[in-house]
C-alpha cells in the first residue's frame, strides 16, 4: 500500500493567492461585495487560519462577509477552535462555520456563529433570498475569548455543538435541512458587522470529515482513512503529520522525534513532522498489532504480533532492539498484548486471557529473560487493560471494569494499592503517564459503547489530568477509537502527544 504525507513546512510562515487558500479550502472570496474587502491567510507549519473581513452583515435577505470554502456534498462535519482578534467594534460581528448553496449575497446557507459578545448561535436562510432564522433557544453564554465549533449534516438535519476549552461538546441547536443541495460549499467566515471595519480571526485545529454512522462496524464494514497527528499539549493545537486512506494505528515516540506506527501487520517509522514512513525490521513477525512499546531508556522495542494455530488470534510478545532485528519470544502463553516496560527495561506489563481463569482479561507482568508471569489483577469476568508503568516505577496505570464502567485505575508494582482515579459517564481507555511523571492522558468513549469493547470509528474524546487524579480536561475530540493512542505516544520532553483519527477529509 502507497503511503503519503499531507505535511509540509512553508518557507514563509502565511501564503495568501488570490482566489485561493492552502489547508483543507480550495477557495477564499468576498460574499456580497462588501464595502472594505478581506483576506484570508494560512499558516502551512501551524495548519492554522487568519481570516480578515468586513460586511455589513449576514441577516435579512442578503449577506456580506470573507469566506473560505471547499466542496461538500452528502453528510459531513466540520470542527474548529475560532477565536477573534482584539476587542472589536461591534459586538455583533461574527465568525463559525458556515455551509451555502453557492457565493450568491442572497444563497440558501446553514450557520454556527459566535458573536463578538459570546453568543452561540444557529443561524439560517432556508431559500435564496429569504429572511433569516435565529432560535433564541439556540444559545451558549460566553466563558472564554476561545470556543470550539461543530456543525454537522447527518440525515436531514443539522447539528451545532459547541465546547468551551477543556469542556465537552454540548449539542446546542438541531434543525431540518434547508433548501440545500446534496453539493454545497462549506467553510469558516468572519463579518464585522459594519460596513466601514474590518475584523480579523483565527481558527486551528480546523477539521472536515466524513460523517461515520454511530453503527459502523470497522472490521465488518470497511477501513476509513487515517491521519497521524502531534499535539501541543499546552495550548491543544494539532498538527497532520501524515495521511493514508488505509489502517494505521497507535504511535510511540521515539527519543530521537520519530514515530512508530502499525500498518498491515508491519512496523514503520517516519519524523514526527512528517515524511515518507520507513519499514522497521521485526525479522520473524509479520503480523504486528496496535500493541507496541518502546521501553523507557530507548533500547528496545516490545512487540505484540500474531502466530498461527493458538487461543485468541495467537497474539504474543517479543522484544528487539528499536533499530529493528529478530524478535525473542517473551510471552508462549496466548492471546497477550502488550502494554509497558518497566523502567528498568527488565519486565514488561500486559493484559492477556488465560486457560482456567475465566472469560475475563487480567494484567500480568514477566521478566524479558524468563520465568513465570505473574498475575496482578483477578477478575473473573470483564476486563483490565492497558497496563504501564509510572515513570519512576511506583506505579502500574491501568484500566478495568471492576466497578461496572471502564475506568482508568493505578497499583503497585505488586498489585496491590489498587486506585480508581476517574468515575464519570465515560468509558475510559489507556491512561498514558507523561515522562515527566506530571500528566496522564486517556482515551474516553462515550457510555453508549459495551464498557469491554474499543472499537473503530466511533466519536471519542482524548482528555488529560494529574497522574494523581482529579477533574480530566478534554483537549481533543474526534473520529477514533482501537489504534488512536494503544499504547505510548508522549514526546521526550512531555509536551506534545502523537495519535492517530480516522475520517479522511472531504471534497474538492
Amino acid at each position: 500500500m502507497k503511503l503519503t504525507t499531507v505535511f509540509f513546512l512553508a518557507l514563509i510562515q502565511f501564503t495568501t493567492v488570490a482566489g485561493q487558500t492552502g489547508g483543507v479550502f480550495n477557495y477564499s472570496v468576498d460574499i456580497g461585495n462588501p464595502k472594505v474587502k478581506g483576506t484570508t491567510d494560512y499558516d502551512a507549519n501551524g495548519q492554522s487560519y487568519r481570516i480578515s473581513g468586513g460586511g455589513y452583515n449576514i441577516w435579512f435577505g442578503r449577506d456580506e462577509f470573507r469566506y473560505s470554502y471547499k466542496k461538500l456534498k452528502g453528510d459531513f462535519i466540520l470542527t474548529a477552535n475560532f477565536r477573534f482578534e482584539g476587542e472589536g467594534k461591534n459586538p455583533h460581528r461574527k465568525l463559525g462555520w458556515m455551509v451555502r448553496a453557492d457565493t450568491s449575497a442572497d444563497a440558501a446557507h446553514m450557520t454556527a456563529t459566535v458573536h463578538g459578545d459570546g453568543l452561540v448561535t444557529m443561524q439560517w436562510r432556508r431559500s435564496k433570498a429569504a429572511e433569516m432564522r435565529d432560535p433564541e433557544d439556540q444559545s451558549f453564554t460566553k466563558k472564554s475569548a476561545t470556543q470550539i465549533i461543530q456543525l454537522e449534516r447527518l440525515n436531514g438535519e443539522f447539528i451545532m455543538r459547541v465546547a468551551h476549552p477543556g469542556e465537552p461538546l454540548e449539542e446546542v441547536g438541531r434543525t431540518e435541512a434547508t433548501d440545500l443541495p446534496d453539493d454545497v460549499i462549506a467553510g469558516i467566515f468572519v463579518c464585522s458587522h459594519d460596513e466601514n471595519q474590518l475584523e480579523t480571526a483565527q481558527a486551528w485545529n480546523v477539521r472536515i470529515e466524513r460523517t461515520v454512522p454511530d453503527l459502523h462496524n470497522g472490521y465488518r464494514d470497511g477501513v476509513l482513512g487515517s491521519r497521524l497527528e502531534t499535539m501541543t499539549v499546552s495550548d491543544g493545537r494539532r498538527k497532520i503529520v501524515h495521511e493514508d486512506d488505509g489502517r494505521f494505528e497507535a504511535p510511540n515516540w521515539t527519543s530521537d522525534n520519530r514515530l512508530l506506527i502499525n500498518q498491515g501487520g508491519l512496523i514503520w517509522s517516519l519524523p514526527s513532522t512528517g515524511g515518507k514512513p520507513e519499514q522497521v525490521n521485526t525479522g520473524i513477525a509479520k503480523r504486528n498489532n496496535n500493541d507496541h512499546v518502546i521501553s523507557m531508556d530507548g533500547k528496545w522495542l516490545g512487540i505484540s504480533s500474531h502466530r498461527d494455530g493458538f487461543p485468541g488470534g495467537g497474539s504474543t510478545i517479543y522484544y528487539l532492539p528499536l533499530k529493528g532485528g529478530e524478535p525473542k519470544l517473551v510471552t508462549d502463553s496466548t492471546p497477550s498484548y502488550l502494554h509497558g516496560w518497566s523502567a528498568d527495561a527488565k519486565e514488561v506489563v500486559y493484559t492477556a486471557q488465560r486457560t482456567g481463569h475465566g472469560p475475563a482479561y487480567n494484567i500480568y507482568r514477566k521478566n524479558i529473560n524468563g520465568g513465570k508471569e505473574v498475575q496482578l489483577t483477578h477478575l473473573k469476568k470483564g476486563l483490565a487493560d492497558g497496563p504501564e508503568y509510572s515513570p519512576d516505577g511506583k506505579w502500574i496505570y491501568f484500566n478495568s471494569t471492576e466497578s461496572g464502567t471502564m475506568q482508568i485505575w493505578r497499583m503497585k508494582p505488586d498489585g496491590g494499592g489498587k486506585e480508581q482515579l476517574t468515575s464519570d459517564e465515560y468509558n475510559n481507555w489507556f491512561a498514558h503517564p507523561s515522562p515527566d511523571n506530571k500528566w496522564i492522558v486517556f482515551l474516553s468513549f462515550p457510555n453508549t459503547v459495551n464498557p469491554t469493547d474499543h472499537p473503530f470509528y466511533k466519536r471519542v474524546m482524548l482528555r488529560l489530568m494529574p497522574v494523581t487524579g482529579g477533574a480530566p480536561k478534554v483537549i481533543a475530540y474526534m473520529f477514533g477509537g482501537q489504534g488512536t493512542i494503544n499504547t505510548p505516544s508522549w514526546s521526550p520532553d512531555s509536551r506534545q502527544i502523537a495519535f492517530v483519527s480516522n475520517s479522511l477529509s472531504l471534497g474538492d
